[in-house]
């Protein structure tokens, strides 16, 4: 393969990364979201050690000094060359290039981040202390944008001018309104744009099981025949299931169904307050409760599953409690999207997390008996701010607009909660990395080794990730006991998930082994136009135990269909 095109696919990644890609919450960035995203910006020990490294080295900061004062001379004489990166939206509009005021003021704005940024590295920070610091200063240096300043923003003033006034107006009632609640953020999509079971998840199917934790759903079969084994999709326990089903053409569910799977998905119950004590125990017990009831229906000894996010965590912690029960061999094959299974160097996510804020984060949420899932939004926003924040700002405060109308955003919007207990298990496996390291984290008894769980998996990352970052969840590769194949898409979070066949900018990579280190994977692999999906689909099936003919009828004799999907639960808030 030639490695040239390595970049290329990064960038065109970076371009085409959805508004919503960075929105989907992240279980290790759970104790900023308990605490509140203010918390995440108080003054830090990692910016003391920043600075007290700089005093050391004074030569480094003259000289970043003199680079500063000579760029901003040539700003102000007009020969500087600095330029915002390529596909940098908010400098796109021409009067930043051709107006000379807005033009020295961008150059100057750019100078100084870039000054920022090379102080840090001269600092020669560890690990935790540059991720932290690195957080503080791209934040600030995003919220000081030239274009976040309404007399500023070229487009900003072009649309006061033609709406004589009317745009700021909206714009401060829109920020009025947006400021009254959790989270308090520009919003990203309007409460009405969309409904689920009208335009949303409205692929054919029955809830077969109810149990006070989840909600089992069958979906119709398209096509005469069917797979012997059902695919059974696990979602994260921190967002509602339909990422997998969204509009008709985007639809994961529907996609599968078209090739053939039996595809069943669990629905998880939004908890409250009563549901405090439900933890990594109790999810685990509903997953292996519904691989029960799938097997049951279709009569299949094994069958498949896809995980994506925490629900690949828990779902992994189970498989493995199987093994040591003997009863792995009726699960063929697992996949798993975006999760992250060793926490070491997995990003701001891995160095945020420390004992103190982990006991401070949980005692909040075990006062509450649950973590707000508004709570989560407003923190993960925080991660991308100038795509989940700066944008938003500009577009509904600054422009008067209202947010376009775009399935993944309202997903989003539409967060759940988590039970104290569960917040308390995954922020205490942050801290610890317990998953990474044999024998430390403990599920319903067991004590995990993700090395027993021998069963085929898929694995599929996103390179322009930045909440589980691709080379995070390429650890999957070593630490599972089976044959792993690893796909890295060109896209984000959310559209790693979301990545239907048919965008002719989409591509994925793989590779024929899994070397230890991901950039030796990443340059032995291979780039492969399209979406993952069908590769995913063609894995599967040759793991689904033959062709049968399709049911004619959803459920059983002994769990029969309740009702419609998408279920009730979907609808709780």
């Amino acid at each position: 393969m030639a490695t040239d095109d390595i970049g290329d696919a990064e960038a065109e990644a970076l371009e085409q990364i959805e508004p919503a890609e960075a929105a989907i919450a992240l279980d290790l960035l759970l104790t900023e979201a308990a605490l509140g995203v203010g918390y995440h910006f108080r003054p830090r020990t990692a910016t003391v050690r920043m600075g007290a490294k700089l005093a050391t080295k004074p030569h480094k900061v003259a000289k970043r000094s003199a680079e500063l004062a000579s760029e901003l001379t040539k700003v102000a004489l007009g020969t500087s060359q600095a330029t915002p990166p390529r596909g940098d939206r908010r400098f796109a509009a021409d009067a930043w290039q051709e107006n000379p005021v807005l033009k020295r003021v961008l150059q100057s704005y750019l100078a100084a981040g870039r000054t920022a940024a090379d102080l840090l590295e001269d600092a020669e920070l560890s690990y935790d202390d540059h991720e932290r610091a690195e957080f503080i200063i791209r934040n600030v240096n995003d919220a000081l944008a030239p274009s976040n300043f309404p007399l500023l923003n070229p487009d900003a003033v072009a649309a006061a001018k033609k709406t004589k006034g009317k745009s700021l107006a909206r714009g401060a009632k829109s920020f009025a309104k947006d400021m009254k609640r959790a989270p308090r953020t520009p919003a990203m999509i309007e409460e009405d744009a969309f409904e689920v079971g009208k335009n949303l998840a409205i692929t054919p199917g029955s809830v077969v099981q109810r149990t006070e934790m989840f909600e089992l759903i069958q979906y119709k079969p398209t096509t005469k025949t069917v797979y012997r084994r059902p695919l059974l999709v696990i979602p994260p326990m921190i967002n509602k299931f339909y990422a997998v089903d969204l509009a008709p053409g985007r639809s994961l569910v529907e996609f599968l169904l078209a090739q053939g799977h039996q595809v069943f998905v669990i629905s998880w119950r939004n908890p409250t307050a009563e549901h405090r004590d439900w933890g990594f125990d109790s999810y685990g017990s509903a997953i292996i409760d519904a691989m029960a009831t799938t097997k049951k229906i279709t009569k299949s000894k094994k069958l498949n599953l896809f995980a994506t996010c925490s629900g690949g965590i828990v779902t992994t912690m189970a498989l493995a409690h199987l093994k040591a029960q003997g009863e792995l061999e009726q699960v063929s094959a697992l996949g798993l999207a975006v999760a992250v299974l060793d926490q070491d160097h997995a990003g701001l996510a891995t160095a945020a997390l420390n004992e103190n804020t982990a006991k401070a984060a949980t005692a909040v949420s075990a006062s509450r008996g649950y973590l707000d899932g508004r709570h989560l939004a407003e923190a993960f926003a925080w991660l991308r701010p100038n795509d989940l924040i700066w944008s938003y700002w500009v577009n509904n405060y600054l422009l008067g607009r209202t947010p376009p109308k775009f399935d993944v955003l309202f997903w989003n919007a539409d967060t759940t909660r988590m039970t104290a207990a569960l917040h308390k298990d995954f922020v205490e496996m942050g801290v610890h990395n317990s998953l990474g390291k044999p024998g430390k984290a403990v599920m319903l008894g067991t004590k995990v080794d993700l090395k027993t769980v021998d069963t085929d998996t898929y694995a599929v990352a996103g390179i322009a990730d930045h909440i589980c970052p691709w080379s995070a969840v390429y650890g999957t590769t070593q630490l599972l006991g089976g044959d792993v194949k690893f796909a890295l898409s060109s896209s984000g979070h959310v559209a790693a998930i979301i990545n239907p066949p048919g965008n002719p900018k989409a591509k994925f990579r793989v590779a024929d082994d899994n070397p230890k280190k991901a950039e030796d994977w990443l340059k032995s692999s291979t780039a492969i136009e399209g979406s993952w999906w069908p590769d995913f689909s063609a894995w599967a099936a040759k793991r689904g135990g033959g062709k049968v003919a399709a049911p004619t009828e959803l459920g059983s004799e002994t769990f029969k269909p309740i009702g419609p999907a998408p279920g009730k639960y979907i609808s709780e808030d």
